[in-house]
């Protein structure tokens, strides 16, 4: 389903209040910011690893576990390494500014690493945004991630689920943003849902209500009319 939005939840349980949750990666972003820096530091075959994770057979904790592990770098190198390299999708200016307008919750929840997200939000000049992301930590020239819910445990998998589910049982009414694989189970959840590239294709084929997207000024467009 196209056009307009679809509210899938009853509307006797109707939230009072509204959270816009994000993807990072392939959403704000067009390209995927950690496969930058692991094609220019990974010492290793980080894509075959990813190919399993595609394929379902590892978790996301493996994959950036396992993948981020070949990593040798500092902070600021990977940092270096991606800046005038991420192209961040048309009209997120506005949607953050719109949702500010309305009274939105705006949570961008990724399985990207932190790191990096906080560091392209400040570069466009947001650096209040809530972020749950991959935590990351440096000692030295090295850095592990892992994924840490809502209730302090650590995750290895169905980190935006359980967000999403966090959200809900809030009593939020959660729109979903996404473009990926990772996004069609937390989508799944939520009162509305944005797609774009996979995830719209994913939302097709299970027949998921959902609004396509290509910039950031057709989700505006249809968020002021709420």
């Amino acid at each position: 389903m196209t056009g307009k939005l679809f509210d899938r939840h009853s509307p006797a349980s109707s939230p009072v209040k509204t959270l816009v949750q994000c993807d990072f990666d392939g959403t704000v972003t067009i390209e995927d910011t950690s496969f930058i820096m692991l094609d220019t530091f990974a010492n290793g075959d980080w894509r075959k690893i990813y190919k399993e994770y595609s394929a379902g057979k590892k978790s996301v904790g493996y994959f950036n576990r396992e993948a981020f592990a070949m990593v040798k770098a500092y902070r600021k190198e990977l940092l270096t390494s991606i800046d005038g390299k991420v192209a961040v999708r048309s009209g997120f200016k506005e949607l953050v500014e719109c949702c500010s307008r309305k009274d939105f919750r705006f949570v961008i929840v990724s399985n990207g690493l932190d790191f990096y997200i906080k560091h392209i939000l400040k570069q466009q000049g947001f650096s209040d945004i809530e972020v749950h992301a991959s935590w990351t930590r440096f000692r030295d020239n090295r850095l592990s991630v892992k994924y840490v819910g809502p209730d302090g445990d650590s995750l290895d998998d169905g980190f935006k689920e359980t967000w999403a589910e966090k959200f809900l049982g809030d009593n939020y009414r959660v729109i979903y943003i996404g473009d990926g694989t990772s996004d069609i189970s937390p989508a799944r959840k939520c009162h509305y849902v944005f797609a774009t590239g996979v995830l719209l294709e994913r939302c097709r084929e299970v027949k998921l209500p959902c609004t396509p997207f290509s910039t950031f000024h057709d989700v505006v467009t249809v968020l002021e009319s709420m």
